[in-house]
């Protein structure tokens, strides 16, 4: 196995966010959500690929370990933009803002932690906030691409979006504990 794989997955992730963006926001072709669908869950298996490779294989790095989280966080910011500005979901830009000020707040400790040589990989509810972020809007791009969400069915996401968001904020308290 090549052992940068992990990371060249990690690396391909990032460059499929603008393309995800350009069908979401640009595109008129038919089948445009379908498009960003198949990307995202592309891009989010390649989240788990990688991770799995890196720990079976022993080849864990310092960028894996910086990159891995901020291709997840870009990925998903770019997925909940469009169910947050975007009809028929259009969720509360509440949900959008604590989801981003997490996020960012989240990715600058980790850069001063790096600069202190303090590497923080992501713990076990990170992870619970990434897979619920993305089997969320997985469900919310499936339905899209498919049909019309019900208003049942928008209601339903959005509510999950609140749970996640408690979940995004609580696990990024970990980062606020660590003293540099």
């Amino acid at each position: 196995m090549n052992r940068n794989l992990p990371n060249i997955l990690t690396t391909l992730r990032m460059l499929v966010i603008p393309v995800f963006l350009y069908y979401l926001y640009l595109s008129r072709v038919p089948g445009q959500i379908l498009i960003c669908l198949v990307i995202f869950v592309l891009a989010s298996l390649t989240d788990y690929l990688d991770g799995a490779l890196a720990r079976k294989y022993n080849v864990i790095s310092n960028y894996g370990k910086i990159m891995d989280p901020l291709a997840d966080k870009l990925l998903v910011l770019a997925a909940l933009s469009g169910i947050t500005w975007l009809m028929p979901y259009r969720l509360p830009a509440l949900i959008f803002i604590l989801i981003f000020a997490r996020e960012l707040i989240i990715t600058i400790l980790r850069e001063i932690y790096k600069q202190r040589g303090i590497i923080v990989a992501a713990d076990k509810l990170g992870k619970l906030k990434t897979v619920m972020q993305m089997l969320g809007l997985i469900a919310a791009y499936s339905v899209w691409a498919f049909s019309s969400p019900s208003p049942i069915f928008v209601t339903v996401i959005t509510l999950w979006f609140w749970l996640v968001t408690g979940i995004t904020l609580y696990s990024g308290v970990n980062y606020l504990r660590i003293k540099a």
